[in-house]
């Protein structure tokens, strides 16, 4: 974050030293507003993009990229899978991949309302609260639907697959807490 600000304040200050070249007539006037608009639709680009990137590079987290699914199927031969299971964790990633998709796409859509509501001056609480709640229901929605897939994934598998599966993943298998320890994590 300090990183981000110190780019911005570097960019303004580059922006603000004028040219040797530039001419009278090349200036135009900005206002406050105008300027204050352009570093919050920065702002916003800037979190969309980290929240990508997050979504990219974490195993564990939800994300289209790569979910268990695409291991299971990267994996057929050491799982040893036959054809009809192949056939059904293709469909299941398919499915997954398109409501993805499209939560992904009314997520944007809701986080761009939400920018629209927060220039207002003043700002409509009721309204941004409903909006954020949106997109939190969105973003949970995708989970729980990554979460589903995963599980249709691995229903599709043999006891000796499952089992396969968790050692590939560095898991083990059938791994319950002692008594008086906390539970393990679990792996999405």
């Amino acid at each position: 974050m300090r990183a981000t600000l110190a780019l911005l304040g570097g960019l303004v200050a580059a922006l603000m030293i004028p040219t040797a070249t530039a001419a009278p007539s090349d200036v135009i006037p900005v206002t406050h507003e105008e300027m204050g608009r352009a570093f919050d639709d920065f702002a916003a680009d800037l979190h969309e993009l980290g929240e990508r990137f997050r979504r990219h590079f974490t195993l564990g987290e939800a994300g289209p990229e790569r979910p268990l699914v695409t291991f299971m199927l990267d994996h057929r031969a050491d799982l040893g899978l036959t054809p009809a299971q192949v056939q059904e964790l293709e469909r299941i990633r398919s499915d997954f991949q398109k409501d993805a998709i499209k939560l992904e796409a009314d997520q944007r859509v809701a986080e761009m309302d939400l920018v629209g509501l927060l220039r207002a001056d003043p700002v409509d609480i009721n309204r941004v609260e409903a909006k954020v709640r949106e997109i939190e229901r969105l973003r949970s929605d995708f989970r729980l639907g990554r979460i589903r897939a995963i599980e249709r994934g691995k229903a599709q598998l043999t006891t000796e697959q499952r089992a396969k599966l968790a050692t590939m993943l560095g898991e083990l298998p059938a791994a319950r807490p002692r008594a008086g320890s906390p539970p393990a994590p679990q792996r999405f």
